[in-house]
């Protein structure tokens, strides 16, 4: 079976691990966690990093920085993880929800302003499987209305995104870089992966200040065991952060080997017209995180199916994200209950995406191929 994802780890890591149990730095303080969010936070083109236990922490703890009441609403797309509404839910704070646009899979930032009421607090937009969101409009509109920016960022580590593209002084930028707070994920089928893990960027001292702490049970500087305020135990150990460290060495090889990979793909698969492959707008450099591919409704199929008929021929598979608001345990909440995402539920119902690790080799890619094809043309 060719998997969907396997790590490429290095003997670098393997020294950088070694160093933490030889020294005996494996939990939650050591050389690598500062390291690790220094250089990320600069990789990125931000100032300050606070390393955490996982993606679904950074996201929370980003939620938790801002000054949300009860009822509060942060818009945000509906084709994601559960974890961007679990974060605002847990929050206190409703999701409102966006549809997708049709081409990048993205959060259809056409539809943000017709959602934003008296309560809205925030905007969180997610890049969605290495692609960026169209940037410039959500944080010109964010500005005008006063509302905050929490940049999902968790899968597209390295993602490049022009800045005023259409204007004369465009300027590309990292994802990662843009709003009030930033999040990634560092689990194990991410360009890093540190096993589990995340991080919250964010350029505001006082922010990340806010952040250190909570992720750290609000100890007190000068009262260790005193506590104004509940935080989480989101603290990323050493050993971690030294996976990191060592990948963030080879970043820009990392990047290209997963261009490349999606490359063959296209080039192997192009000329199935019953198949949407992955886009790269003019103003994005996007990083494949994994390599999507849409099924034509025409085609009387669904990505059940081809799932199916690909695992019978060795390959494996990962179905999309299925809305937000088709999920029971927000309905059981009394959250969109009679919502509904056209492009979304078409992307859920038709789309997967295809083996996508950094450990994939060309025969690997050319054997998911030929799967397709003889799937495609059976």
């Amino acid at each position: 079976m060719i998997p969907v994802n396997e790590p490429q780890l290095n003997p670098r890591e393997l020294e950088f691990v070694a160093e933490c149990v030889r020294t005996g730095w494996i939990s939650s303080s050591g050389r690598f966690i500062e390291e690790f969010e220094k250089r990320w936070a600069e990789y990125c083109g931000r100032r300050y990093g606070i390393a955490v236990s996982n993606g679904t922490a950074a996201l929370q703890l980003a939620v938790a920085c801002l000054p949300l009441n009860p009822g509060d609403e942060v818009i945000m797309p509906t084709f994601t993880i559960i974890s961007c509404a679990m974060a605002v839910v847990y929050n206190g704070a409703v999701p409102v929800l966006i549809d997708s646009e049709p081409r990048t899979w993205c959060m259809d930032i056409k539809k943000v302003e017709e959602k934003i009421t008296p309560r809205t607090r925030a905007i969180m937009p997610v890049h969605i499987y290495g692609h960026p969101v169209d940037m410039t409009p959500i944080l010109d509109l964010a500005q005008k209305r006063g509302l905050a920016v929490i940049e999902d960022a968790a899968e597209a580590h390295g993602a490049e995104y022009l800045v005023g593209h259409g204007t004369p002084n465009p300027v590309w930028k990292r994802c990662g870089s843009f709003g009030e707070l930033s999040c990634f994920s560092f689990y194990a089928n991410k360009l890093i992966t540190t096993g589990e893990g995340g991080m919250v960027l964010t350029d505001d001292e006082k922010l990340a200040d806010t952040a250190r702490s909570l992720r750290n049970l609000c100890f007190q500087a000068d009262r260790r065991f005193y506590h104004q305020q509940l935080g989480f135990n989101y603290r990323l150990t050493n050993m971690q952060a030294a996976l990191g460290v060592a990948q963030l060495e080879r970043m820009d090889e990392i990047i290209a080997q997963k261009r490349r990979m999606a490359q063959e793909y296209t080039r192997l698969l192009k000329d199935l017209d019953s198949f949407q492959l992955p886009p790269e707008e003019s103003w994005a450099k996007s990083v494949y995180w994994m390599y999507g591919v849409v099924l034509s409704e025409k085609s009387g199929r669904d990505a059940t199916w081809l799932a199916q008929q690909l695992k019978a021929r060795g390959v494996e598979t990962r179905p999309f994200f299925l809305g937000m608001h088709d999920q029971p345990v927000f309905h059981k909440r009394g959250l969109f209950t009679r919502e509904r995402y056209p492009v979304a539920d078409r992307l859920a119902r038709q789309g997967l995406y295809l083996p996508s690790g950094l450990a994939l080799t060309q025969d690997q890619i050319e054997q998911v191929c030929a799967a397709v094809r003889e799937v495609m043309h059976g």
